[in-house]
């Protein structure tokens, strides 16, 4: 984790119509009634900001997971590479942004039960005839700060150009001055897509094992537990699904993979492609 902690961004928004503060249970927040949520405001479609709202997939999720618990969310934009120790330094009540389960991150803070996976992209150029991961080798690579691209970047010897957020990385693909980005999948392909200037692409793709989650700092137990009943609940209910179609349509789900405690029935959401083909 860098040593130096910055907010990049000041903005902070709600993500519930309520201006009213809800009479939520004793779960040692910040503020009672409030859960105050640190995220990223650039990274579609997982965590960002839209018309000056939070949103995303995470970020629709934890608010629906606020709702269930009777606390009103309030997301703060930071960089992801300050995020942990945030939280559990105790700027933040929850972090969110398709955080990736990792025993390194344990040491820092606690995690809730799993929510959703994803894929390690590969983006790059037209031009630049790079087709796979294992042709990274001697080729000048950027990747987000502290991430899981960094840790894969870094354990395959690729000595990679860090930078502060997913704005800066696509940025350095678009000037010419790396020649892969190691991405988010999801993130990186819908970026590519809608700001990549028609040269960004997504060249590959493959399927990560380790869960995404919430964080927590690791001396709330209560408020992870609570967090994990609330989860499953909007999983029970079809929340879960109705957002995994609207954010990634056509998106399958690894067939061991299941949401929350593992526990909960839930609908699969409809896909167009099969799992295996997709990673």
């Amino acid at each position: 984790m860098a040593g130096a902690i910055t907010l990049a961004v000041s903005m902070v928004a709600c993500g519930s119509d309520q201006d009213d503060a809800a009479d939520g249970p004793d779960l040692g927040l910040m503020k009672a009634g409030t859960l105050r949520i640190g995220t990223l405001t650039d990274a579609p479609p997982n965590v960002y900001v839209k018309d000056g709202k939070f949103t995303g997939f995470d970020n629709d999720l934890i608010t629906a997971v606020a709702a269930k618990l009777n606390l009103k969310p309030e997301f703060v934009g930071t960089d992801f590479s300050a995020l942990l120790s945030q939280v559990n330094g105790g700027q933040f009540d929850l972090g969110s942004s398709s955080i990736t389960i990792t025993e390194a991150r344990k040491k820092t803070v606690a995690f809730s039960n799993g929510y959703d996976f994803g894929y390690l992209g590969l983006n790059t150029t037209k031009s630049s005839g790079i087709t796979s991961f294992d042709q990274l080798q001697g080729k000048r690579v950027v990747v987000v700060q502290g991430t899981v691209q960094d840790d894969y970047a870094t354990g395959k010897n690729l000595n990679p150009v860090r930078v502060p957020n997913y704005n800066a990385a696509l940025g350095q693909l678009k000037a010419g001055t790396a020649d892969a980005w190691v991405s988010p999948a999801e993130i990186g392909e819908k970026m590519a897509k809608e700001q990549g200037g028609g040269t960004v692409i997504l060249a590959a793709k493959e399927l990560s094992d380790a869960p995404m989650a919430f964080a927590v700092a690791k001396n709330n137990d209560k408020l992870r537990e609570a967090v994990n009943k609330a989860l499953d609940e909007v999983i029970a209910d079809g929340t879960w699904t109705k957002l995994v179609e609207q954010y990634y349509p056509g998106r399958a789900v690894p067939a061991n993979f299941k949401p929350g405690s593992g526990s909960v029935k839930f609908t699969v959401p409809k896909a167009t492609t099969s799992a295996a083909a997709a990673g």
